[in-house]
């Protein structure tokens, strides 16, 4: 019923251990840290203060790659969490990863290695956010959302549920693949709506729209709202709706 603490653990004020826990070597853990049952925390990870880690959460593991698999291998630094967050039951997140304040990640969501992700940054329930993805402050990612890597996503984006990006315009076919494999470039403040799809290497531009459903095949404009399969531009963002109108 006890939790286990490797003797090398360094933990602040008010660390509170759920039973059946598994920390690891290496790890500091901030004051007033919360840890559930069944959670795992993975060597040489960094836990800032306040932070709560729900039931069945991984934190800090290392991937192990397919042999086919793009993704760069190597040793990673373990993974850092800022303070206050909330990691949701089951969430995976993996080693080489840093979480800025105030993040909050979701039941079931999944970060992989080499991601840079914000403050404030929200990702939500059963998102899938691949290696070597930055996410910036405030940003906002809702359910089921599929951030593949190699993707940046710059501050105040809101990408809502089921949207999916791409980044292989070859399916996992040619060698030329490698040399073009590039995800999608959201820039600030854009937002894209729900079920959206986003071919590889396609920027949207600073308070971009993408209404719900469309597929975008190509840049969107700055301030441009975008519609259909495929994504054309119909107007202009409202500008009640401008960030620095908020």
């Amino acid at each position: 019923m006890t939790a286990y603490v490797h003797p090398s653990v360094k933990v602040g004020e008010g660390f509170l251990p759920a039973p059946f826990c598994v920390i690891d070597e290496d790890v500091v853990i901030g004051d007033n840290v919360t840890v559930g049952s069944f959670v795992h925390i993975f060597p040489g990870a960094r836990i800032g203060s306040g932070t709560t880690i729900g039931d069945g959460a991984l934190v800090g593991k290392s991937p192990k790659l397919a042999a086919s698999s793009t993704a760069k291998g190597g040793p990673l630094e373990g993974l850092v969490l800022g303070e206050n967050c909330v990691v949701g039951n089951h969430t995976v997140l993996m080693a080489g990863t840093t979480f800025g304040a105030d993040c909050v990640i979701a039941d079931g969501a999944g970060v992989r290695e080499r991601c840079t992700i914000g403050d404030r940054v929200v990702i939500g329930r059963n998102v899938t956010v691949e290696n070597d993805t930055t996410i910036g402050s405030g940003t906002r990612i809702q359910t089921g959302a599929y951030i593949t890597a190699y993707v940046t996503i710059e501050e105040d984006v809101f990408i809502a549920p089921m949207v999916v990006t791409t980044n292989d315009n070859y399916m996992g076919r040619t060698e030329k693949r490698l040399t073009e494999m590039r995800g999608c470039t959201v820039r600030r403040g854009a937002r894209v709506g729900g079920g959206s799809h986003i071919l590889p290497g396609i920027e949207i531009g600073e308070e971009g729209f993408v209404a719900t459903g469309s597929v975008v095949t190509r840049d969107v404009p700055p301030h441009a709202v975008v519609m259909g399969v495929p994504a054309r531009r119909v107007r202009d963002v409202a500008a009640e709706e401008l960030l620095e109108n908020q």
